[in-house]
């Protein structure tokens, strides 16, 4: 018989955009743009560069794993008990970008954080996309 209570659960939301992965990268990586859509930051595109992400709800502690510019980025995400890594992935496509948005690393015994997470992502997915409507 399996332990399942250490098995890890991931949120995966995928979005076609209509922008190129140029301007979608602009919005997950400039920190005055990142605060429209998602949370206030002191974000830099560096791999091992440290920040918080801000919100009403609280804090997040983040650092920097992957860059690869206009391509995947991946930060930690870690929040009390839960130690995560979200991943986004941009690859082009015959109408813009597909923006494929990953966090890993949800423990079965954390529905509360898993549950909000499945709930905003999609959420945060639509402020992204009313800023990359706004911005050049």
């Amino acid at each position: 018989m399996t332990d399942r209570s250490t098995e890890s659960l991931s949120v995966v939301v995928e979005r076609e955009f209509r922008h190129a992965p140029e301007k979608i990268w602009r919005a997950l990586t400039q920190p005055e743009l990142i605060a429209e859509w998602l949370m206030q930051n002191a974000f830099a595109p560096e791999v091992g560069h440290r920040f918080t992400l801000c919100a009403d709800w609280g804090s997040v502690d983040c650092e920097v794993q992957v860059v690869e510019p206009a391509r995947r980025l991946a930060y930690s995400w870690n929040s009390g008990a839960l130690k995560s890594l979200v991943t986004r992935t941009l690859t082009p496509s015959a109408s813009g970008t597909l923006l494929r948005m990953e966090q890993t690393g949800f423990r079965r015994d954390q529905p509360q954080f898993y549950g909000g997470a499945r709930m905003g992502w999609p959420r945060y997915f639509d402020g992204l996309e009313a800023v990359l409507g706004r911005v050049a």
